[in-house]
């Protein structure tokens, strides 16, 4: 009597190198390519049926295709797995033998015809039945890998073709066995082909038992793994063969032994590995034991890049690369020479600050080739999750290093240069705090066993040439601060941005833009013309956009035809660029009631404040606008509150402080505004306000004040400088207690600027107030400060 079950002609295809299914048997499996899982929802939609094929290797070539007999199969259960993969239970049905393929894309869809199975059977079958069963039990006697009620429940089966297809799924035989045996229709040939692999399998279950015997109870690590390694070789001599995850393993053996690895990782490799050795393939814990396994072994623990010690040359480098950056390059140049002198050094960890634009992340490039070593730029802004940096723990599906180890991977050295860029722009959130996990790669002491969660060894960071950059350090916390030697970067002058101008920005400009060999050259007025009334920056980089823009419309006329030596002039600048864009601030200015002239820090440069204030019908109310911060609101209610306290010698009647309300505003209203300095020049605008004197417009000020009229030191005042300097300002104001501050300035900052230093308040306001000669002659009486 023959059955066949009942299955469609065309069957959508499930193929696996590693996996032969069996009419009858239940199989649990995982899958995570994409062909397969379009598969799985196509048989979903229909009947949840599929066809099961092995790929078969062909002619030694490599090229794999279907076997010609494969198992129709019917999923029961499914899920998807949080990573993207799905696990299934599957159920063969009946063997079925290939027709032809239909459809190859996007995945295979075949006709297939279903093979009967034999049920008729003779007492030759019944013999081979029984020799089968026995020589399973001697399995069961040389090894623990079969269930002694298996054997007693396939006594009970009636089929013979059943038993073979079961004994067959259930032993450990080799891909092309088990392939063998599923193709074999004959029932007889079936089993004189299963009791055959039978028998070598008990063989090889001696020889090893034999070879275990032999082996001495104690010994130490390395024996032990010697011995296992001729246990596994003696077994694939027995054979004559070997699978693919035996290649694997042995693949990844000899990869530990070849790689320079320490101690520790070695061990912790060989440990993995004897793990992965002893799982299935189709085991997701399979792929997560690889991956480490393939982490840790290409790491690179021991390799390092030979450093390039020639100062003489790195010098020559660090100067074609970039124009001014005296403290940078002199600080790099001192970290060389130690090394140089003393043979090893921990790397230091410097962090560059300085407005965008001026070169903090580019020198970082140049040091590394000037040094000779691998450059790795890791963006920290915006990051909120601690594992970003430490990486996640194993037991996370889809865990994977830190971004400091992946990096490191992927440049194959252990002494890279490593800029983390924007450090003031970390963010902390539920996540974790990312600058508390920077803590530990950051800190010279204690990076030379950085532990990332995921590899979970100490990594030796010591040799890292780490370079953070900030545009502030007021966001940095004081913890990671105090671990890192400050190298400020300020605006370029003038005089710097032409040269910069004239050596990088253009020629760069030039190359980009297709244009190396035609003749363009920029005169210094036409430089002075975009830098002035164009860009205003502490940097250079919306210079270059400018020169990026005129370069582009020179290669239009030049892709049209025209060829010539251009040559741009400052009158040339707004037919390329059009009407100016900015004016000198002070150009248009004259003196006013009420309006002070401030100087600004902020993390893009110094900037020119205005400070406007307006008297008005009221009850005393102070009105603040502008975006202040708290800070700034404060020293406007000191102004407020030291005129109210001094107006004896402002002579200003008291009751316009009970009958005024005044309003300060600084304008650019939507910028946020915060900061002790502008205390003196909200004092000296209240005070114009309420004596009636104009403000020198031509002289800028900065300082805190307190109740007392002290003007205390404040930060920023080279940015500030440079600010003035933009603004056509030669003269500016500043705390006395700054005074030794400007001592550490270039000459070419104070160049043309006159300096004047005040202690007091009304030192300030008798300098910025214009005296009113009406006033004065009415009242010569009276003592005014003006």
């Amino acid at each position: 009597m023959n059955y066949t079950t009942k299955i469609p002609r065309t069957l959508p295809v499930l193929h696996m190198s590693n996996v032969v299914m069996f009419p009858y048997l239940l199989m649990p499996l995982v899958v995570s390519d994409e062909e397969s899982k379009l598969v799985i929802d196509y048989a979903l939609a229909n009947d949840k049926l599929m066809a099961f094929f092995l790929d078969q290797e062909k002619d030694d070539t490599g090229i794999t295709e279907l076997a010609n007999f494969g198992t129709a199969v019917t999923i029961l259960r499914m899920l998807r797995n949080q990573d993207g993969s799905i696990s299934m239970l599957l159920q063969g049905s009946t063997r079925i033998k290939l027709q032809k393929i239909v459809q190859k894309n996007p995945f295979i869809m075949v006709d297939v015809e279903a093979i009967p199975e034999q049920f008729e059977e003779d007492t030759e079958i019944q013999a081979y039945r029984t020799v089968a069963l026995e020589l399973l039990e001697k399995i069961a006697q040389e090894s623990n890998i079969l269930n002694r009620e298996m054997i007693t429940g396939l006594s009970n089966i009636k089929q013979a073709g059943r038993v073979a297809d079961i004994i067959a799924g259930n032993i450990d035989l080799p891909i092309s066995d088990r392939q063998k045996i599923l193709e074999t229709i004959d029932l007889k040939q079936r089993f004189r082909y299963l009791n055959n692999c039978l028998a070598e399998l008990i063989k090889q279950m001696k020889v090893e038992n034999h070879i275990r015997s032999n082996i001495q109870l104690e010994m130490n690590e390395d024996q032990r793994r010697y011995y296992l390694r001729e246990q596994m070789d003696a077994i694939r001599r027995e054979l004559g063969e070997t699978d693919e995850v035996s290649k694997e393993i042995m693949k990844w053996q000899e990869l530990i032994e070849q790689k320079n690895l320490p101690d520790y990782v070695k061990e912790t490799a060989l440990e993995e590995l004897e793990r992965l050795a002893t799982m299935q393939p189709v085991s997701s814990e399979y792929s997560v034991v690889r991956n480490y396994l393939d982490w840790i072994v290409n790491l690179p623990w021991r390799e390092y890049s030979k450093d390039r010690l020639d100062l003489k040359k790195i010098e020559r480098i660090l100067e074609k690369d970039h124009y001014g950056l005296k403290e940078a390059k002199e600080r790099i140049l001192e970290f060389i020479a130690v090394k140089k002198l003393k043979g090893n050094l921990k790397g230091p960890i410097l962090c560059f600050v300085g407005p965008p634009g001026t070169g903090k992340t580019s020198i970082g490039k140049s040091v590394a080739r000037a040094l000779s070593r691998k450059f790795i730029r890791m963006s920290l802004g915006g990051i909120h999750d601690e594992a970003e940096i430490r990486g996640h723990r194993r037991t996370y599906i889809g865990a994977m290093p830190g971004k400091i180890i992946m990096e490191i991977k992927r440049q194959g050295t252990a002494n890279p240069v490593f800029m983390l860029d924007e450090i003031d722009k970390v963010g902390r959130d539920f996540r974790g705090d990312p600058s508390s996990a920077l803590l530990e790669v950051l800190d010279p002491e204690q990076n030379n066993s950085f532990v990332d969660n995921y590899i979970n060894l100490p990594f030796d960071l010591s040799e890292v040439l780490f370079i953070t950059t900030a545009n502030t350090l007021d966001t940095v916390p004081p913890a990671l601060r105090d671990r890192m030697e400050i190298i400020e970067f300020t605006s370029y002058l003038e005089n710097d941005k032409i040269e910069i101008a004239k050596h990088f920005l253009i020629p760069r400009e030039k190359e980009n833009n297709g244009l190396a060999k035609e003749k363009i050259t920029f005169t210094k007025a036409a430089l002075q013309e975009i830098i002035r009334y164009y860009v205003r920056e502490a940097g250079v980089r919306n210079l270059q956009r400018r020169i990026g823009s005129i370069s582009r419309k020179i290669a239009k006329e030049v892709a049209m035809g025209t060829h010539q030596k251009w040559i741009i002039k400052a009158e040339d600048i707004a037919k390329y660029l059009g009407p100016r864009k900015l004016t000198l601030e002070m150009a248009n200015r004259k003196p006013e009631i009420g309006v002070a002239t401030g100087l600004a820090w902020t993390g893009y440069g110094g900037e020119i404040l205005f400070c406007e204030t307006l008297r008005m019908p009221g009850k005393g109310n102070i009105i603040l606008t502008g975006l202040l911060g708290e800070v700034m609101k404060e020293s406007a209610r000191i102004a407020v509150s030291y005129l109210k306290a001094n107006h004896s010698v402002f002579i200003i009647p008291p009751k316009l402080f009970e009958t005024s309300d005044i309003h300060i505003h600084f304008p650019s209203g939507a910028v946020p505004k915060d900061g002790p300095s502008a205390g003196l020049t909200l004092t000296v605008a209240l005070a114009s306000l309420f004596t009636g004197q104009k403000v020198r417009h031509d002289i800028a000020m900065t300082g805190e004040i307190t109740l007392e009229g002290k003007v205390l030191a404040i930060g920023g005042l080279k940015e500030k400088l440079l600010a003035a300097k933009r603004a056509g300002i030669k003269r500016v104001v500043i705390p006395e207690e700054n005074r030794e501050t400007l001592s550490d300035f270039p000459a070419d900052i104070l160049a043309g600027m006159e300096i004047t230093y005040v202690q007091e308040i009304q030192e300030a306001i008798r300098i910025l107030l214009i005296p009113n000669t009406e006033t004065v002659e009415q009242k010569p009486k009276q003592r005014r400060i003006a």
